[in-house]
């Protein structure tokens, strides 16, 4: 089984903790010492010195000046924050609605030329119709606590969309056979989402494919997207994790490739599209 997608987040936090307790012990310091030159409870200086607290800017200088390092604190800083990039929570970016966070992501679709997606719960957002997308997004928000903007929301996902019908871009998009048979919005809705999809497998494109309930070639994973083979954007229920390094980047292109070897491409897929729209009728 694969580690969580978090896990790298957690790495970069450990390896920030390790340097600052390097720092703190090269200065001949307890962490009992420091807090008290720091002015802080011993209980803070364990929890960032042990990777289980993210410290802040200032917390950084202060580290490093109370331990004789202040040329450490520029690229502690950077590392920190680059890491805190890394690990995005739903519930802070989503306070002021679903809409704002559709529009953030839109130099990084306009930028890139080739996405690979993976969805395992529900048809991928560049595939979504308004109506289905305004139904998703409006369950979030009602799960989420937040402001229900969905339909401004579903009309930026939409218009973000509009590169899959751009010259020059390429999009291998995998999607679970349950995913087919989830009714968002209702069975109407999701005629017309089904239907909207058989469309889009016909762009030159769009390569879609299926992957099968029975036997499929791995275990659901969580929602993923590649984005030019340089950085992939994974979806959990709290947050969405970003992950740049090369080693972990080729993980999920192997699981990519590897789930579409025995996903069902072409008529077979589209026969999995029309069955799951039969059991609608």
């Amino acid at each position: 089984m694969a580690a969580s997608p978090s896990a790298p987040v957690q790495e970069a936090r450990d390896r920030i903790a390790v340097r600052l307790r390097a720092l703190r012990q090269d200065a001949g310091l307890t962490g009992q010492q420091l807090a008290e030159r720091l002015g802080w409870q011993g209980s803070k200086v364990s929890r960032i010195q042990s990777g289980r607290s993210h410290p802040s800017d200032d917390d950084l200088r202060a580290w490093c000046h109370a331990c004789d390092a202040d040329d450490e604190a520029a690229d502690l800083i950077v590392a920190a924050r680059h890491a805190q990039q890394m690990y995005t929570e739903w519930r802070r970016v989503q306070r002021a609605g679903l809409c704002s966070v559709q529009q953030a992501r839109r130099p990084l679709y306009e930028r890139t030329k080739t996405m690979r997606v993976y969805c395992s719960n529900v048809i991928p957002g560049m595939l979504q119709t308004r109506a289905y997308a305004t139904a998703l997004l409006s369950r979030i928000a009602q799960f989420s606590g937040t402001p229900d903007d969905s339909a401004a929301a579903a009309e930026a996902r939409l218009e973000r969309s509009q590169i899959i019908h751009r010259p020059g871009r390429q999009f291998l998009i995998l999607i679970e056979e349950g995913a087919l048979r989830r009714q968002i919005g209702g069975s109407d809705i999701m005629a017309e989402q089904l239907s909207h999809l058989l469309q889009a497998a016909a762009l030159p494109s769009v390569t879609l494919g299926v992957v099968p309930a029975a036997d499929g070639p791995m275990w659901p994973l969580e929602t993923f997207t590649i984005f030019d083979s340089e950085q992939v954007a994974v979806e959990l229920l709290t947050a969405a994790v970003t992950i740049t390094t090369p080693s972990e980047v080729s993980q999920y292109l192997a699981a990519h490739e590897k789930l579409s070897a025995g996903a069902a491409h072409g008529p077979a897929a589209l026969r999995l599209i029309a069955q799951a729209v039969s059991v609608l009728a």
